[in-house]
């Protein structure tokens, strides 16, 4: 298995995946193409912000991550949000996402934070990501769209 960044040859596969995802009730609504189009062209840019990365078993694609960095104060460095984390469903529940977990961790030496969401009634995701040292935040988060 290999985890490495996300290339211009990947992009289909990965919109692929996204789609998949993005359609699954792992998220609270779906995206359009455009957005995950856009999503993957700025992983492969300069975009300083968001980071792709494939999940290869013979060179075969089987999962993909993106991470996106921010600051936070409250921790005094960079917070990483661990924004999409799919594995083709062959693949689950094969120690791949701890793989991915220490893969992010160490790609990311000066992060302070990690973060990630996950839909509470998903409860083999959360009892994954609390066995690899995450934990539910007491925070209720709220949001404002621009478009």
């Amino acid at each position: 298995m290999l985890i490495r960044p996300m290339l211009q040859k990947d992009k289909k596969e990965v919109l692929k995946m996204m789609r998949v995802f993005y359609d699954s009730p792992a998220v609270q609504h779906t995206a359009p193409d455009e957005i995950l189009e856009k999503d993957i062209d700025d992983c492969l840019s300069n975009m300083p912000y968001l980071d792709g990365f494939v999940i290869e078993e013979s060179e075969i694609i089987i999962g993909y991550a993106m991470t996106a960095k921010s600051y936070t104060t409250e921790y005094g460095g960079i917070c990483v949000w661990l924004e999409d984390l799919y594995l083709r469903p062959d693949y689950r529940h094969l120690g791949i996402a701890r793989e991915l977990f220490l893969f992010i961790e160490n790609y990311y030496p000066e992060a302070v934070r990690f973060k990630l969401e996950v839909e509470p009634e998903n409860e083999f995701a959360v009892k994954c990501y609390q066995k690899y040292g995450y934990q539910i935040s007491p925070y209720f988060e709220m949001t404002k769209e621009m478009k």
